[in-house]
């Protein structure tokens, strides 16, 4: 491993901690180094706040150390006044000598307008170092520039012999306390839950993050009629969306069907910063994302039992597979590599 990909892993090391607290901002980690010794690091801990350039610095004591010094950062550095200065400006006024990027930054603001800016100022710029692992670190911030609509992951349920449910829709229980531990730290890391009209009825969740610490997620109800429980738990929250065949349903703002459709949705729940989703069900509302190839990551938890007869889990997406354990249950994660 050459010394430059030596620190930039250590910046995507630093970056993944923001995961679930920085969206819709990617993640990003950031060291300085001088003689080839690490002086500073950080990373963006939460939306709105320094970005990790900053951090990097203010962990610096003496900042007169700081002139000379190579900073790593694994996302190209911004150049514009948003919720908080260009760390373009802050790397050129601490004379920092050197800049080591892992990728460039696809938002059209920046795209190589931040290296560009660097490379004026008279700042050496190295650019594409685990440029893989860091363009996978931010998948999900990237994906809105390129389709113009929301991660989005599905995940569902089934028994050994593939069903989601009892007959009627009642529900059964599946899925371990270790799976659902993970499905709540799934929750934790989105910006928003979407289910359909009949899981609202039939099982009436809270679709909160729970057994996992971090925020809860917009709660989101796909609904064509618009006829739900109005005692509904997800209904409480005056923050939870409708997408129907109306505007407004029981008062609330939402996204018409007939727009755009399903598809019009997402870019629409993109545009309010839902840029992570995570679509929980039932089959129907499932399946419809998956004819639409509306989807990036496919999660079945299956359990070891079956019980003969019930609803029916959607069919698998066709994508890059992979498997794991998780205690007595199996889990398959679906890539679409269609959407790459």
């Amino acid at each position: 491993m050459s010394k430059h990909e030596q620190f930039m892993r250590r910046c995507v090391e630093l970056a993944s901690r923001g995961r679930g607290s920085v969206s819709p901002n990617p993640m990003v980690g950031s060291v300085i180094v001088m003689e080839d010794k690490i002086i500073g690091e950080g990373w963006h801990r939460e939306f709105g706040k320094e970005h990790a350039e900053v951090n990097a610095v203010n962990s610096i004591h003496d900042k007169r150390l700081i002139e000379g010094s190579t900073l790593y950062v694994n996302l190209e550095p911004c150049c514009f006044h948003g919720k908080t200065p260009p760390c373009t400006e802050l790397i050129i006024s601490n004379r920092i000598r050197e800049v080591v990027v892992g990728c460039k930054d696809q938002n059209p603001k920046v795209s190589g307008k931040g290296i560009e800016a660097l490379e004026k100022a008279g700042i050496k710029v190295t650019s594409g170092v685990l440029e893989s692992e860091c363009l996978d670190l931010n998948q999900v911030f990237f994906s809105k520039f390129k389709e113009g609509t929301p991660y989005i992951i599905l995940k569902w349920a089934q028994t050994l012999d593939g069903f989601i449910a009892k007959e009627g829709g009642i529900p059964v229980k599946i899925t371990n306390p270790v799976s659902d531990t993970l499905v709540h730290k799934m929750r934790a890391e989105v910006d928003g839950i979407l289910v359909g009209a009949n899981t609202i009825r039939n099982d009436d969740p809270l679709l909160t993050t729970r057994e996992w610490v971090g925020r809860s997620a917009t709660r989101i109800i796909l609904t064509c009629s618009g006829d739900l429980p109005s005692r509904s738990k997800a209904l409480q929250d005056k923050r939870t969306i409708l997408i129907s065949e109306n505007r407004k349903v029981n008062g609330r703002p939402g996204y018409d069907l007939s727009e755009g459709g399903l598809n019009g949705a997402m870019i629409w729940l993109n545009g309010q910063g839902i840029e992570r989703i995570l679509i929980e069900g039932g089959t129907k509302t499932l399946e419809s994302f998956i004819q639409q190839g509306l989807w990036n990551e496919c999660w079945i938890f299956e359990g070891e039992k079956g019980i003969g007869k019930g609803i029916l889990a959607p069919n698998p997406p066709k994508g890059k597979k992979m498997t794991r354990n998780v205690r007595n249950n199996q889990l398959f994660i679906i890539e679409n590599t269609l959407s790459n």
